[in-house]
This record gives structure tokens, C-alpha cells and sequence, in this order.
């Protein structure tokens, strides 16, 4: 037989709305009388229903999250991870949308304020449009941005400095001696504006103020995007000797695949990559470190304080990148 309220409320000493209140008004029970409250309903296996906590509440408890690529990429199940952490431990629940295309991301916005399904929407390193955030703004939803290099309009964004960490890694090819240097980047949705591209800029910049022009690779996003990047290595008159890669996902591939065609890493190319993802230590890869987890876990806590109709302290977070020196890149032997 499933327990009841009024066994919790029995066993807790307490009335039946203060079991009901810890569960569904929290700040309105002390920290001692609703921890002995869970506790004793953690005992009796009991639950309070969801449904009712948000027809009370008026909440759907569900924060929707917007991912532009698979859920299996390193970043966006990091992030998740951090989002996660966040959300479960206070009863909501995440709703993950894959945009593949600007319309999925206008249908998504258009369609919302109807259904009002939702009690926040996190965008996630990809631009969208000013109309779009003042559409949810308009009916009292949070719209924040991870990753997302334009503001317009977002009530809370954490991002990394992209530009910074794109000028980071060229300029520490560039210190090591390189000139005749490669930058892969992935071919993006032609429709959507991507986070990534404040990287190739940022990069370009700084190489054109060493009076080097790069040369700009891109890798499909279908196929073997190593195979085909190695195809226009090889087309090239002169081969680079140094390639810096938008992310570790290319990086990665990359120097497997050239030390199978005895190219030496980094004795004759140099190679570094960007994020720090998992095998970036175990291989050595030289790459540009940002923290997926923890921008999320700071993210998912300011989405809490706006639901909640408070200011967070420090609404937009930009995070410095930082350069991780490891052995695929070496000074260039003359």
C-alpha cells in the first residue's frame, strides 16, 4: 500500500500543508522542519505529484535546451551534465530540442508562446534573432544563451571568449616560428550562425597582424571529414607546417591520420586544437581549455533566479580561454 500525505505528515509530526509546502513552497518552511519532512518521505517511499505541484505553482517544471548538433558531442553531453546537475536536485526536468536549420528554429519560436510549455528556454552556441527573445520576453519567459555570441535581448548568457581563444592558438604557432599555417573548420548549416566562427575570426586576426595569411580548410560535415581535409592538404603547392583545428573533434583524427601517412607530429607539422575535450591529455594535443560543465552549472543557476523573478548577480558571464601547452606543437625546425 503507497503511502499517503498524511503518513508523512503523521510520522514528521506535522501538518499535512507543511508537508505539502515543503514540498511545492520550500522558502516558506525552515531548513530543519523540511529536512525532517524529506526525510521521513524518503523513508515512506513517498512522492507528492508533479502535476499537481505545477498546477499549483502555475510552472510546467521544464526548462528547454537547444542543441544545434547531436546529443553525443562532447560539448553538448557536457553540458547537459552541468545542466543536469542543476535542474534535477531542484525538481525540473529538461527538454532538449535539436535545431538543424534557421526554420526548425523559427518554428520553435513561433510555436511556444502558444503551447507555453515551458518555464525557460537555453540557447546553445548558435545566434538567433532579437524578435525571437523579445517573443518569449513578451509572455514572461527566461530566455537565456550558452555559447551564443550576439546578446540580443538574452536575460543571461555565459560564453567563452572565442575570438581571444582563436588568437591564443594562432599566436602560439605563431611564437613557435610557423608561417605556412592551416585552419580546419567545420562546414557550417548555411542558415544558421554558429558560436565557432568568433574563433576562425579571432585567428585570421591575429595572423594577418604577423603578415601571414592562413590557409582556411574546411571539413565536410558528412563522410570522413579527415580523409577529405587530408585530400586538400595534399592539393596544396606547399604543405603548412603548422594546423590548428576549430575543435578537438578535428584535431584529434587528424594527427592519427597524419602520422599514418609519416607525417611526424609535431617533428613535421605542428597541431592544436581547441576545447579540451576527453584524449586531448591522453594524446598530448596542445589545445585551447573551456569548461563545458561549469559554464552550464552557472548558467542553469541564473535560469533558476529568473524563473524564480530574481536578478542574477552577474547576468552575463564572459570566460577568458586558456591555452594548454602539451606535445603536438614544437618550435619549426629551420
Amino acid at each position: 500500500m503507497e503511502s499517503t500525505i498524511q503518513d508523512v505528515a503523521k510520522q514528521a509530526n506535522v501538518s499535512v500543508s507543511t508537508v505539502s509546502r515543503s514540498f511545492t513552497r520550500p522558502e516558506l518552511v525552515s531548513e530543519r522542519t523540511r529536512s525532517r519532512v524529506l526525510s521521513t518521505a524518503r523513508k515512506l517511499n513517498f512522492s507528492i505529484s508533479r502535476s499537481a505541484t505545477a498546477l499549483k505553482s502555475g510552472q510546467s517544471l521544464r526548462v528547454a535546451v537547444l542543441i544545434n548538433d547531436h546529443l553525443s558531442t562532447w560539448f553538448n553531453s557536457t553540458i547537459m551534465e552541468g545542466f543536469n546537475a542543476v535542474f534535477s536536485r531542484n525538481g525540473y526536468d529538461i527538454s532538449i530540442c535539436q535545431i538543424i536549420s534557421g526554420h526548425a528554429r523559427r518554428e520553435f519560436f513561433e510555436a511556444l508562446p502558444v503551447k507555453r510549455n515551458v518555464d525557460a528556454v537555453i540557447v546553445t552556441s548558435f545566434d538567433i534573432e532579437a524578435a525571437e527573445v523579445s517573443r518569449l520576453t513578451s509572455i514572461n519567459v527566461p530566455i537565456l544563451s550558452l555559447n551564443v555570441t550576439e546578446e540580443n535581448g538574452f536575460m543571461a548568457s555565459v560564453r567563452i571568449d572565442d575570438f581571444n581563444g582563436g588568437m591564443l592558438s594562432a599566436n602560439h604557432l605563431i611564437a613557435l616560428g610557423h608561417t605556412r599555417i592551416a585552419y580546419i573548420r567545420s562546414t557550417p548549416v548555411a542558415s544558421l550562425h554558429f558560436s565557432v566562427r568568433a574563433r576562425l575570426e579571432g585567428f585570421l586576426s591575429a595572423c594577418r597582424a604577423a603578415n601571414i595569411e592562413p590557409t582556411v580548410l574546411a571539413a565536410p560535415a558528412t563522410g570522413n571529414p579527415t580523409s577529405a581535409v587530408l585530400a586538400q592538404l595534399e592539393s596544396l603547392k606547399t604543405r603548412p607546417t603548422a594546423i590548428a583545428g576549430q575543435e578537438d573533434s578535428l584535431a584529434i583524427p587528424l594527427i592519427f591520420q597524419l602520422q599514418r601517412f609519416g607525417i611526424a607530429v609535431p617533428s613535421n607539422m605542428s597541431v592544436i586544437g581547441y576545447d579540451d575535450s576527453r584524449f586531448a591529455e591522453d594524446i598530448g594535443l596542445t589545445t585551447i581549455r573551456q569548461k563545458p560543465y561549469d559554464m552550464a552549472v552557472s548558467l542553469a543557476k541564473k535560469t533558476l533566479q529568473l524563473i524564480e523573478g530574481k536578478k542574477p548577480e552577474n547576468p552575463h558571464e564572459l570566460i577568458p580561454p586558456t591555452l594548454i601547452l602539451r606535445s603536438s606543437t614544437a618550435p619549426l625546425k629551420r
